[in-house]
């Protein structure tokens, strides 16, 4: 669900309040929520306050994104806060001076505010604590796969396996069953109910044309460049093979290691621990060029890539030529269905493909997308079932 912007109306901000205090505390609620604000953000936010003033919701407002949000994915739970956080500092009608105001953070809570400790009911018009309730699922969801904690990664587990991750439907060659008249009848069992009636011929059978889904092959970067990102995007790759649809998974780094098997497990443990044993060079070098040759050599132009969809989960750093990369795209993407790559970096603001393998394989992908959290996953998917 999309996120507006709060109001940023001329609506003046109360004066008694200092700049430095208010951007301690806002810090605070964001912090809370889930996002890393670092202390030197902060203090930037405080000057810019001080600045613009506490007068213009609008200059406080900007002033906060432009200082705090420092992701894409930061902005809609930083218009949260925003609104929560300063309406409680635009009263109707004058406080006390000498009530203080306090901000609780809840995470998840069950009840819905309206009784204390005791379990006696309360007005929540007359307690100036404000409440601010983050889904952790909501959280994780848009929150970078680099700043995640082990037991964050534990959780993101169970929702990554909720991802129904499919091929786009292709037409076969077989025919199945028809409930109505086709163009094209089924003799055979025609035939059989034929017999079956003593030789009257009591009903016809037609048979239709039928898809099957796309198979899915899914190429990690697990070179040291990408292992901020590679141990989330790893259960990723191991929620789509445990699925059980068509899924090939493979590894890459300095070397091209195929891991189905070892995913194929639906316990992520097991799954996990035989592919870190099965991939020898886990965060060494990157050697993308000559990786896509050999699976171009052995799996891909062999047949396994025809008319598939490719997925590459990389950041593009590669220690090869650019020109060995692009011509094995570009021999990839002939036989391929679609071809999609996958870049964790391209949420960075003002990212642009600099890398030289990066930039090499461009020119050979369908899609470029995203690939930093679990919302840029849902995206893929939709992309992918497409």
């Amino acid at each position: 669900m999309s996120w507006a912007p709060p109001s940023t109306d001329d609506r003046a901000m109360p004066q008694r309040c200092d700049p430095a205090e208010i951007a301690v505390a806002f810090t605070r609620v964001l912090r809370g929520a889930g996002l890393r604000v670092p202390s030197s953000s902060t203090h930037i936010f405080a000057e810019a306050l001080c600045t613009v003033g506490l007068q213009e919701r609008a200059g406080v407002y900007w002033s906060g994104r432009a200082t705090l949000a420092r992701h894409p994915e930061d902005i809609e739970i930083y218009d949260r806060a925003f609104a929560v956080f300063f309406e409680a500092r635009l009263p109707s009608s004058e406080p006390d001076e000498d009530e203080p105001l306090s901000i609780t953070i809840a995470v998840d809570a069950d009840d819905d505010g309206t009784e204390d400790d005791n379990g006696n009911a309360r007005d929540a018009r007359d307690d100036p604590t404000v409440e601010l309730r983050f889904s952790t699922t909501e959280v994780l969801r848009h929150k970078d796969f680099a700043h995640y904690s082990s037991d964050e990664l534990v959780h993101a587990q169970d929702l990554m396996a909720s991802l129904r991750l499919v091929g786009s439907p292709r037409s076969s060659l077989r025919l199945g069953r028809a409930q109505r008249a086709t163009p094209r009848p089924d003799i055979r069992r025609t035939m059989q109910a034929t017999i079956r009636s003593g030789g009257e011929p009591m009903a016809r059978h037609f048979r239709k044309p039928t898809t099957r889904l796309r198979r899915l092959i899914l190429v990690l970067d697990v070179s040291g460049s990408m292992e901020p990102y590679a141990r989330a995007l790893l259960r990723f790759v191991h929620a789509a093979v445990a699925g059980r649809t068509k899924v090939e998974a493979f590894a890459l780094g300095t070397r091209l290691t195929r891991i189905t098997r070892e995913l194929d497990s639906r316990d992520p443990d097991v799954a996990l621990a035989a592919a870190s044993e099965r991939v020898i060079d886990w965060s060494g070098g990157t050697r993308l060029g000559d990786g896509l040759r050999q699976f171009n050599d052995e799996w891909g132009v062999r047949g396994l890539a025809r008319n598939s969809i490719v997925v590459i989960l990389s950041d593009g750093w590669d220690r090869g030529g650019p020109g060995t990369l692009a011509a094995q795209m570009e021999r990839l993407h002939r036989v391929t269905h679609r071809l999609v790559w996958v870049n964790p970096l391209k949420v960075t603001p003002g990212y642009a493909p600099l890398a030289r393998g990066m930039a090499a394989a461009l020119p050979h992908v369908d899609a470029f997308v995203e690939g930093h959290s679990i919302a840029a996953m849902e995206e893929l998917m939709q992309v992918i079932s497409s």
